[in-house]
């Protein structure tokens, strides 16, 4: 019998972090009682030596920024998935020592979008270029049939975003953040900016909006989305994100094919609230 029952999230800062709420409440709700899940305040500098420390009982990690990246070189392998956007959210452990990387943002967006009913889309925006926008073109190319437009504040990054999407097999065209309200006709509008960014935006919502992810979570509502919704468009939530992304890590860790889809959403939302 398997003695791997140890999972946490690593991260700088991490106190903030609703990965234990979540990864608890699925433990309980599935009778999981000998696993634990912990969160470590862990960055670049600290993250070899915490590696190189953990035992058997370990199966697996989840990670935050800064260490997306820094992780690559301590693992074994990394999947297709991870590799496309240079990015390592969740490590599994197996039972012979070996760590495998993988991203599950990128799944866990097509999932909250699919729950919503967006299973494919001609075209989409997305507004930001930073980490999270990488993903999120990495998940439009699986469900987008045609061009990505990219809203930026920097000649750089718009380099960058047209370079994932080359990278990444999907056409992205950029435009200045001072366009950003042009966004809004797309069917599918991604927002991947920080708390404030988008709330200039508020007055462009249009009468018959499509559907709008933001990935933030806290505070949730943001302006837009509340705006949005409350023009009859559909809202993807950071907290939808969130759950389905941790889902997956869940499965991976444990080795279950049940979903505790519901008990995370349910202990997000208490924590939150």
């Amino acid at each position: 019998m398997s003695t791997r029952h140890r999972a946490a999230v690593l991260g700088s800062p991490i106190a903030h972090s609703l990965s234990p709420v979540l990864h608890r409440a699925a433990y309980e709700a599935l009778g999981l009682t000998d696993w634990t899940y912990d969160r470590f305040e862990v960055n670049e500098t600290d993250l070899p030596g915490f590696m190189q420390g953990l035992d058997d009982s370990w199966a697996g990690l989840s990670l935050t920024m800064p260490l997306k990246r820094a992780v690559i070189p301590l693992l074994d392998a990394i999947s297709d998935t991870a590799a496309s956007v240079e990015a390592v959210n969740t490590v599994v452990i197996t039972e012979d020592g070996r760590r495998t990387g993988d991203n599950t943002d990128i799944p866990g967006m097509i999932a909250a979008l699919r729950e919503r009913g967006v299973e494919k889309v001609e075209y989409a925006a997305v507004l930001g270029a930073g980490a999270t926008a990488s993903s999120a073109l990495a998940a439009l190319a699986r469900i987008c049939t045609g061009p990505v437009t990219a809203y930026v504040r920097t000649h750089t990054r718009a380099d960058e975003m047209r370079g994932w999407g080359g990278r990444l097999g999907i056409e992205v065209h950029t435009a200045d953040w001072a366009e950003a309200a042009h966004a809004f006709d797309a069917p599918l509008v991604v927002a991947t900016t920080p708390a404030g960014a988008t709330d200039a935006l508020v007055p462009y919502v249009p009468e018959r909006p499509g559907t709008l992810f933001d990935v933030l979570y806290d505070p949730w509502p943001t302006p837009l989305a509340a705006a949005w919704a409350e023009q009859g468009g559909a809202v993807v939530g950071g907290l939808d994100l969130l759950v389905h992304q941790a889902v997956f890590q869940f499965q991976q860790f444990t080795g279950e094919t049940r979903s505790p889809l519901a008990a995370m959403r349910e202990a997000g939302r208490a924590a939150l609230a």
